[in-house]
């Protein structure tokens, strides 16, 4: 197995390929496709007959399309897998943007990868390259010697991660989403301090005591999300044992676990958060409460529920002791990694 990195990357090789069952070699690739497949059949060793090129960027090929691929190769010298079309295809005029013919769409495949070719085939495919060096696959450099191009039954699953939407498409392949999680979070309420929620100041007598702004709705929805995405909870985070933490406003901390989840490949879809207060009623503050969270989590404000509950006197949260706030957080594969 030959990988064909960047220049710049082949010294992260190693560490980027990962264990390998078969032998594996590293090499820098050049500045067309066809360059760097010439280099990496370059760097392969005598003896295999059949060679495979594949796209990275597809990660889903599995062991029957590559076996399919082999076998074909074997007969005809070189194979591709492929998938018909599913929609009408139109042929456009580009300089005038109407449609010039329909194409039709039996006739039409779309390529895949890995791409089989004995060694001499592909060899001498190379070396005669295209006159304007653009081949945009190694087929179409074997079609143009006249070689015949078997084509196998590809796999719609068998996707190019090309962009931001392909990967996310990937990521939810891989059973990455969507997610759930929950939070939780109490404070006692105090004399003479604020009681603020999604960063929005409910007068009222009494706040919550904490290190940060105690603000237990953005609290319990951090947790929710960091929990969503296996990265954790809030005092990891944000332990109120540093400095920096103290005085935070709870819709700044959302903000950054927000970041925190995208980072590791995963957006907020939507929430769920019920406050439990004895007192003041929260019902004049919810819509903006849900528009400052809506802003903050990048949703829609349909997206982001708020409810205010009582705890019917009982227990320190009945007595006006205390307060609390249950979330649910729901996030999607869809991150920026």
């Amino acid at each position: 197995m030959v990988v064909v990195l960047p220049p710049d990357l082949v010294g992260q090789g190693a560490t980027l390929v990962g264990a390998t069952t078969r032998p594996c070699v590293v090499v820098a690739g050049g500045e067309r496709r066809q360059d760097s497949v010439r280099s990496g059949l370059t760097a392969l060793p005598a003896g295999p007959e059949v060679v495979l090129v594949h796209d990275a960027a597809r990660p889903f090929a599995d062991r029957a399309l590559i076996d399919r691929v082999i076998d074909a190769t074997e007969k005809t010298g070189a194979a591709v897998p492929a998938v018909a079309v599913r929609d009408t295809v139109k042929r456009v005029d580009l300089a005038r943007r109407v449609v010039a013919a329909t194409i039709p769409r039996e006739e039409i495949w779309l390529a895949q990868t890995p791409q089989g070719f004995r060694r001499p085939v592909l060899t001498a495919a190379l070396a005669a390259g295209t006159p304007d060096g653009q081949a945009t696959d190694e087929a179409m450099l074997a079609e143009q010697l006249g070689q015949a191009v078997s084509v196998v039954p590809g796999d719609d699953r068998n996707l190019k991660v090309t962009t931001p939407e392909d990967l996310d498409a990937a990521r939810r392949q891989l059973g990455l989403g969507p997610r759930v999680g929950s939070g939780y979070d109490l404070h006692r309420l105090v004399e003479g301090r604020p009681l603020v929620l999604a960063g929005v100041l409910v007068p009222f007598g009494k706040g919550p005591f904490g290190h940060s702004d105690g603000d237990v709705l953005s609290h319990a929805l951090i947790d929710a999300i960091l929990g969503a995405a296996g990265a954790g909870d809030i005092g990891r985070h944000f332990p109120d044992t540093d400095a920096q933490w103290k005085g935070a406003a709870g819709l700044a901390l959302l903000a950054r676990a927000v970041e925190i989840v995208r980072g590791l490949g995963w957006t907020v879809s939507g929430t769920d958060v019920t406050v439990i207060l004895e007192r003041p009623k929260l019902a004049p503050f919810i819509d903006e409460m849900r528009r400052r969270l809506a802003r903050v989590l990048g949703v829609n404000i349909d997206a982001v529920s708020v409810k205010g509950k009582t705890n019917e006197g009982v227990d320190a949260v009945g007595r006006g002791e205390a307060i609390a706030a249950h979330a649910v957080a729901v996030l999607v594969a869809g991150g920026r990694g």
